[in-house]
Formats: structure tokens, C-alpha cells, sequence
């Protein structure tokens, strides 16, 4: 090796090993899992959910404390409230681990383009977190509750999330980089997943909460928010939250109840389920074609049916249909008269299926999707009927 070569590589040597130079302990921070964004009077009311990692600990035993703490400050904006927060908490909040952020439902009215335009830009939050409505509460309170099982609170917010998600379908997991998206997006309106309080919110931050059999507070879902640019204007029940989930192509699996003919009651349960959504123009106006195809499984059976009957899968098949067409049709019937806001994407739709025609709409596209002819239909296939061929009613009533 020549000198020069000697003399450049102990040059480069220190850079090397110069470690993390950015690099913070674990005991210097406060880690943040949930975020809440509240507005009261005309500042920002931060809300922070940070964990105590020796009380989640498996390896020591609880010293009876809360698994977290919440701390809260006001700014007029939301990046003074983080900084103003460093007066109360014992460490820096750090926002890296965030899982899931709650906007309060009176913030949410006013509208949410302030507020998410920090947690969207700054370096230290991470674009993974999901983002949540607070329903007839705020974001605080919500952040308050110590819940059940779960001891981390915005752990359990974003597992109920997301399993609501896969097996019922009135939830929708959202996370950051899709919300702007969609409020980005002149032509679609966002939807976002809203959570309320059952129970009074003080008792919810008491530790007791966690401690008795039936617990006094808890959180739960409510269905979805509906938005117009980005103010939420209303809330969708959870059948219509589910109607919206079938067309925009989101269920992963659900429960259908149908009426037997002669009495009682029959579960199945929706494996499968594709929307194809389709649009096209009639003489300059735009019609919409939603087709839904369903595959299911008998799951309970409280009637007297012979399951191995072909009348009987007939029947059960026309039933599912009747019934997710049924609640799709109310879902948009209810967002074209209430709401007058296209959560559906159809306009989407449209475009791509034409673009010189929905040019030619598009700047009336708010008047004209309150009138919009939207077509649905359905096609259910039932594949499995369990582990019997008929229900226990059939053969107690054959024995009979």
C-alpha cells in the first residue's frame, strides 16, 4: 500500500466508526403510541399516550402502576403543544412507534387539513399510523380509557381496528398516507373509522376499569365517518358501514342472518366477496353498474331445513342476495340524500371509463351524483354447509 493510500484510508477510518451520531437512548424518551388532536377555543389540545415499558415488561413483575400515561398541552399549533408538552412529561415525546392517531369529532367539523399537515410532514413520524374519528367524545377522553386484556389502550384501538376489518367489515383501517391522499383528491371524499366511549369517561381512566369482571368503560367502534373535503359531516350506521365496505371492494369476510320459510333463523358466513364497479354514459349522462360477487358458508342453522335439499341452497343464495343488495342499496341511498358526497369513488370510475365525457361533467359532478342511477346487483354461492348435512331442529322434528 503506497503512502498516500495509507494516509487516505486513516482518514476515512474515524468516519467509519463514528456509530449513530443522531442515535438516543431508550431511558432519554417518551414513547408515544397514540396521538390525540383535539380543538378547544381556536387552539390545539394535544393529548399523548406514552407507555411505561417496565409495567408491560414480561420479564419484571407490576409495581401496580398504569401500563401508560397521558399527557396533554395547548398551542396554537400542534407543533408548539409538542413542544409545550416537554414542561409536564420527564422525557422528550417521541413519535416513531406511533400507532394510531384520534382526531376529536368537534376538531373534525372545523376541518382536519391543519391538523394533519405536521404528522404528515414531520421527519419523525412515521407514515404507518392509522388514523381514527372520536364520536360524540373527544379525543382526550378517549385517550383516557384504560381498557381490558390489552394493556397498551392504543393497542387495543388499532387490533379492534383492524380484526373488525377482516371478519365483520364495518370498520376501515386507514393509516396517514391515505387520508391525504384522499383529501387531496378533488373527486372522492375520505371516510375514516369512529370510535365512542360506552360508559362515563372519568371512570374509563380509572385502573378499577381493568380489574372487574364486567368493565364499567369500554371502547367501541360506531362505524364510519363521512367527510366532505375535509370536514366530517356525519356517520354511517354499521349495516351502512358495510354496505360501503361491499362496494368499494373491503370485505374480507362478514355474517348474513336470513329468515327461514317456516320460522326461525339461519347464519352463513361471507368468505369471498368481489365488486366490480363499472361506468358508463348514455347520451351524455353518466349511470353507474355495481356487481358484488359473494361466496359463503351455512354457519348456523335455528330452523327446521334440510340443508341437503338444492331448493333449500336455492333458496338461502336468493336470500344472502336479497339482503346484501338491500343494505348496499340503503347505504347509497343514504350518502346520495344526506350526505351528496361520493365516498364511493365512482367518479373515478367514470373517468376512466370515458375521460372527454367526464370532462365534460365534472365541474357539475357535486349536483349530478345526488341524482346518479346506480345499478346493484348481486350473486351469492353457498359452498359449505359445516360438519352436518342438516340442522339438530330437522332431525328432533323428524323424530318427533
Amino acid at each position: 500500500m503506497s503512502k498516500f493510500s495509507l494516509i487516505c484510508f486513516l482518514l476515512i477510518l474515524p468516519l467509519l466508526l463514528s456509530g449513530c451520531w443522531s442515535k438516543r437512548e431508550l431511558n432519554e424518551l417518551a414513547i408515544v403510541l397514540a396521538l390525540g388532536i383535539d380543538k378547544v377555543d381556536d387552539e390545539f389540545e394535544l393529548s399523548v399516550q406514552v407507555v411505561d415499558p417496565s409495567e408491560i415488561s414480561t420479564r419484571k413483575p407490576s409495581t401496580g402502576r398504569t401500563p401508560v400515561i397521558t399527557y396533554h398541552a395547548k398551542g396554537e399549533t400542534i407543533f408548539e403543544a409538542i413542544r409545550k408538552m416537554t414542561v409536564l412529561a420527564a422525557r422528550k415525546p417521541y413519535f416513531s412507534h406511533l400507532r394510531i392517531v384520534v382526531i376529536g369529532e368537534e376538531l373534525a367539523k372545523e376541518g382536519i387539513n391543519e391538523a394533519l399537515d405536521l404528522i404528515s410532514r414531520d421527519h419523525e413520524f412515521r407514515n404507518d399510523f392509522d388514523v381514527i374519528l372520536s364520536h360524540q367524545a373527544s379525543a382526550k377522553d378517549v385517550l383516557n380509557v384504560l381498557t381490558p386484556i390489552e394493556k397498551v389502550p392504543a393497542n387495543k384501538m388499532l387490533n379492534s381496528l383492524r380484526v373488525s376489518e377482516k371478519v365483520w367489515g364495518s370498520t376501515i383501517s386507514i393509516n396517514i398516507d391515505d387520508l391525504v391522499n384522499t383529501l387531496n383528491n378533488n373527486e372522492k371524499s375520505a371516510t375514516l373509522s369512529a370510535i365512542e366511549i360506552h360508559g362515563d369517561p372519568k371512570l374509563g381512566m380509572d385502573q378499577t376499569n381493568v380489574k372487574k369482571v364486567k368493565t364499567p368503560v369500554l371502547l367501541k367502534y360506531a362505524g364510519l365517518a363521512v367527510f366532505k373535503k375535509d370536514r366530517y359531516i356525519g356517520l354511517l350506521t354499521e349495516d351502512e358501514s358495510r354496505g360501503l365496505s361491499f362496494i368499494n371492494d373491503k370485505i374480507e369476510s362478514t355474517i348474513e342472518i336470513i329468515a327461514c320459510k317456516k320460522g326461525g333463523t339461519l347464519s352463513t358466513e361471507i368468505t369471498k366477496s368481489t365488486s366490480k364497479v363499472k361506468g358508463n354514459f348514455k347520451k351524455g349522462s353518466p349511470q353507474i353498474n355495481v356487481h358484488i360477487d359473494v361466496e359463503q358458508n351455512v354457519g348456523e342453522v335455528e330452523c327446521n331445513m334440510k340443508l341437503s335439499n338444492n331448493k333449500s341452497i336455492k333458496y338461502i343464495n336468493k336470500k344472502t342476495e336479497e339482503i346484501i343488495k338491500q343494505q348496499v342499496e340503503n347505504t347509497i341511498r343514504t350518502v346520495q340524500q344526506n350526505y351528496q358526497v361520493d365516498v364511493f369513488g365512482f367518479s373515478e370510475v367514470l373517468h376512466r371509463s370515458d375521460a372527454k365525457q367526464w370532462k365534460k361533467i365534472k365541474k357539475d359532478w357535486d349536483t349530478i351524483f345526488p341524482e346518479l342511477p346506480i345499478k346493484v346487483e348481486v350473486h351469492v354461492n353457498t359452498q359449505g354447509l359445516g360438519t352436518m348435512q342438516n340442522s339438530l331442529l330437522h332431525k328432533s322434528k323428524k323424530e318427533e
